[in-house]
């Protein structure tokens, strides 16, 4: 075994992984050296990684604590693993509770076991397991007191289980999801916004809805805003400030500076345009949104320093602390460089010295532009009052679940929460999936990575924070690739897609600090589990209290036929179709294939034309189906060639969900309004209009339309919200 491989065992890095098409495939020696060296170990010569290699190994030891203990909620005692020299007779433990209570407890080793013993460097160290009293739900801190030594950790006391959807309803829901920037409506400024959000819930609401799910909310660039994949962020502790809906902002009619400049004709014309842009034109609306938002502001400062709303911008800053502070900061910062260099995107393309946030450059930065950090601050706080409407709109027109959220699988590598926790990412190395048969030269997604042993180091509070910050507002929370919590498929440095490595994470831990997180949020957890996944890893979710994701189009024998609904798991949410798959109409039609065929997405023409002959199949399996559940009960010409859509065919295809047991049913409101383009077509950036299209109808009518109201009826009778 080389050293490099020895290295990349500890850290935790596979030496081999099976393929989707059954190949066992062996972990490339480069990427792992690459890989290695992106998380900070010095590979310059054997010495320097034998002498990592010895570090790993003995840490275990000559700590006192583990980096990080998980203390069973369920359990009477909770015991913890310490090392202490053989010098020791007496120790000390103290834990201080989150709420500031303090246990201790001082211990004689004649009293406890010795589990293991290891000289190190002519030092002799035991391994004892001390048992700590029952704790209570929270993150703590665990200190162990030994001699001259002492060492501490965080302590997380957390739940076995998530919040259940069983917990927010006993009867199976249904709902829509909802692409947020795609709503139209009479009062927006050229995208679906916070405003639009409310009148889509009320809606929702009147036709007994129990939950919208929507697309991830995190920011993504302000100075940048034709990036605009929502799965590409700058952070996921925070909120996309193009959702902010102008007219709800407090101060918004009582500003005469704002109000002359809405009503200036120029304004006006450029408002118009924006409306009535076949595609949303980010930038535009960013121009507009912004131009406004900074003569609030700069309103807000002069005349509302005093009073109810600026306390409440005072304590929102208290409450977002040090984070809102960086990611406003790298906001002034970003918009500082840009100006300056416009393919500046991001801090790696900043001077050295403002690469690091605690460096004395950002420091002096920060005195000399605090009105434009705290203009960002204003934003976000904005932005989190109108969530914060909307969510609380939701309880209060009784919606079991109301708003499902969605948690990104990382963040851009040039955005904030990379540069803001360095030790936490592996910068360089990128996120992605192995290959395929449809992307036979893998997939790099362009998101940097988390080092699992610094979220360990770092009590995991990374992870709580985005799931806090986003659960806040959430009944439900989908959290993006979840399998990548056990393990992930990097992408090395300078190394092409296909020459990844799967990495472990502590997965037992991740998934009970989702649930203290779930439980305590009153959340309910949905895991995307698409594609190939490891035996046993629905039970593992289930066990969890995580509900599966389940995608009719999936969900086939391998004879090609559907699985019936009564085989759907209860513990699970199901749904026709995702934001990178078709629509029904366009699977139905062919639409994608023909996208992928003029794209050039497929590697050869053989796999073309057989997945094109494959889908005609498809669509007479899918027809029995609805026929076998007695939800369709003709053809109507269904099957004809070339295949066209009926309404008779939406309808019945989300009656046959509404049977499965899933405990949520989710309908894209692509589907309800038998929309014909699919959101996104993974692979492609600006050949496809991803992320850019607009509903057909202003959500102001939603109800009012034929193929919604026999949905709802549907919806109504196969799953009723009331006795």
């Amino acid at each position: 075994m080389s050293l490099i491989e020895k290295l990349a065992d500890l850290v935790g890095f596979h030496r081999s992984y099976t393929d989707s098409f059954g190949t066992l495939v062996k972990a490339n020696e480069q990427a792992r050296h690459n890989l290695l060296q992106a998380m900070g170990y010095d590979l310059s010569s054997d010495e320097t990684i034998q002498a990592a290699i010895i570090e790993l190994e003995q840490q275990a030891w000559c700590k006192l604590l583990p980096s990080c203990v998980i203390a069973k909620a369920e359990e009477s005692n909770h015991p913890v693993a310490l090392n202490l020299p053989s010098s020791t007779y007496v120790f000390k433990w103290q834990v201080i509770t989150e709420d500031g209570q303090v246990l201790n407890k001082v211990i004689e080793l004649s009293h406890l076991k010795q589990q293991a013993s290891k000289t190190i460097h002519g030092v002799s160290y035991q391994r004892f397991v001390v048992e700590l009293p029952k704790l209570p739900l929270g993150y703590h801190q665990l200190t162990v007191y030994a001699d001259d030594k002492s060492d501490s950790c965080t302590l997380i006391c957390a739940p076995k289980t998530c919040y259940l959807p069983q917990e927010a309803s006993a009867k199976k829901m249904w709902g829509y999801a909802a692409q947020l920037y795609s709503l139209k409506s009479e009062t927006n400024w050229g995208m679906g916004d916070f405003g639009d959000l409310l009148t889509l819930i009320e809606q929702s609401a009147q036709q007994h809805a129990s939950i919208i799910g929507l697309n991830p909310l995190h920011p993504l660039f302000y100075s940048n805003p034709a990036h605009r994949s929502p799965y590409s962020p700058t952070s996921r502790c925070f909120l996309n400030t193009l959702y902010i809906n102008i007219e709800q902002i407090p101060n918004y009619r009582s500003c005469d500076e704002a109000q002359k400049r809405i009503n200036a004709a120029d304004f006006k014309t450029r408002i118009e345009q924006a409306k009535h842009a076949e595609l949303i034109d980010y930038p535009l609306v960013a121009q507009l949104k912004f131009e406004i938002i900074e003569l609030l502001y700069q309103d807000f400062i002069n005349y509302h320093t005093s009073g109810e709303l600026a306390n409440e911008f005072n304590q929102f800053k208290v409450a977002g602390g040090e984070d809102l502070l960086k990611l406003a900061t790298y906001e002034t910062l970003y918009e500082h460089f840009r100006k300056k260099d416009f393919h500046a995107y991001g801090w790696t393309a900043w001077p050295t010295n403002y690469q690091d946030p605690t460096s004395t450059e950002v420091e002096e930065f920060q005195q000399q532009h605090t009105n434009r950090i705290d203009y960002f601050c204003f934003i976000q706080w904005l932005a989190h009052r109108q969530l914060s409407h909307a969510a609380s709109l939701t309880k209060a027109l009784e919606m079991p679940v109301g708003l499902y959220l969605d948690l990104a699988v990382g963040c851009d590598g040039s955005g904030v929460d990379v540069w803001s926790d360095r030790e936490v990412f592996v910068a360089g190395a990128s996120v992605g999936a192995p290959p395929d048969a449809m992307n036979v030269m893998g997939q790099d997604w362009g998101l940097t990575p988390i080092n699992p042993v610094a979220l360990q180091q770092q009590g995991y509070m990374p992870l709580a924070k985005a799931l806090r910050s986003n659960m806040q507002y959430a009944g439900a929370l989908r959290i993006d690739h979840i399998l990548g919590l056990m393990r992930q498929y990097w992408v090395a440095p300078g190394m092409p897609a296909d020459q990844g490595v799967y990495i472990s994470f502590p997965f037992d831990d991740i998934l009970r600090v989702i649930a203290l997180e779930s439980r305590r949020n009153n959340c309910v957890v949905i895991g995307e589990d698409l594609g190939t996944v490891p035996d046993g890893f629905g039970e593992i979710m289930a066990a969890a209290g995580l509900l599966s994701y389940k995608v009719m189009y999936f969900e086939k024998w391998d004879s090609g036929f559907f699985k019936r609904p009564e085989l759907y798991p209860a513990q699970s949410m199901v749904t026709v179709s995702t934001h990178d798959l078709p629509t029904l109409t366009s699977w139905w039609t062919g639409r994608d294939l023909n996208w992928r065929r003029t794209l050039n997405l497929y590697p050869t023409d053989e796999m073309a034309q057989a997945e094109q002959n494959a889908r005609i199949k498809e669509r007479e399996l899918l027809v029995a189906a609805l026929q076998d559940m007695q939800v369709l009960t003709s053809q109507d010409d269904l099957l004809q060639e070339p295949p066209h859509m009926s309404r008779a065919l939406t309808i019945a295809t989300q009656k046959f969900l509404a049977q499965a047991n899933s405990h949520i049913l989710l309908i894209p409101l692509e589907d309800a309004l038998e929309v014909a383009e699919q959101v996104n077509i993974p692979g492609t950036v600006d050949e496809h209009p991803n992320w850019q299209q607009k509903l057909p109808v202003n959500i102001e009518l939603f109800n009012k339309i034929d193929s919604v109201k026999e949905l709802v009826t549907a919806m109504q009778q196969m799953r009723p919200r009331n006795d």
